[in-house]
């Protein structure tokens, strides 16, 4: 009985299902979703002993013009919680790649920087990465593919969440 009034309560709506065209650009964006980040963590962990988002995170820091962000600006653009980049960077500081350090102007902000040799790691990997990138992703589409997907990103990604596409993520 209290179901059948709850029901009453809500207002049913149809659901708009996708159309063919729609459907199809869907599962297609799915099929990217899974096989392409895995794709390139495997050349990066082959290649360079790196996860995705390790390299990302050496990226972001070597395109700061101090080679250092704040933590909570890092997550944003790496696409990533506070507590997984957390953990993320006490790898790589382990590693001597990243050291985390407290801001000067500001006690309460930690700041992560790129050390001389993340910024080495980041310079042996960038090529093989690129290369990879631009085989599986950009060697398949034409430039007005590109500037498409550009667009079709900043649109998704701004109903997403903050993210790398309101980042200039130049050298990825």
């Amino acid at each position: 009985m209290r179901q059948e009034a709850a029901r009453r309560l809500v207002p049913m709506t149809e659901t708009r299902w996708l159309s063919p065209e729609e459907r199809e650009a869907w599962l297609a964006l799915v099929s990217i979703m899974f096989t392409l980040p895995g794709s390139i963590e495997s050349q990066l962990q082959t290649e360079a002993d790196l996860s995705l988002a390790e390299y990302l995170v050496l990226a972001m820091l070597s395109e700061a013009t101090d080679r250092r962000r704040r933590m909570s600006e890092l997550a944003t653009v790496t696409n990533t919680s506070q507590s997984r980049l957390s953990r993320i960077v006490a790898r790589l500081e382990r590693d001597g790649l990243v050291v985390r350090t407290g801001d000067d102007k500001d006690k309460r902000v930690v700041l992560a920087e790129i050390t001389d040799r993340g910024l080495e790691k980041v310079r042996e990997v960038a090529p093989g990465h690129v290369e990879h990138v631009r085989r599986t992703v950009f060697d398949r589409l034409t430039p007005e593919q590109v500037r498409q997907l550009a667009l079709i990103g900043r649109v998704v990604d701004d109903t997403a969440g903050p993210g790398v596409m309101g980042v200039a993520a130049s050298g990825m």
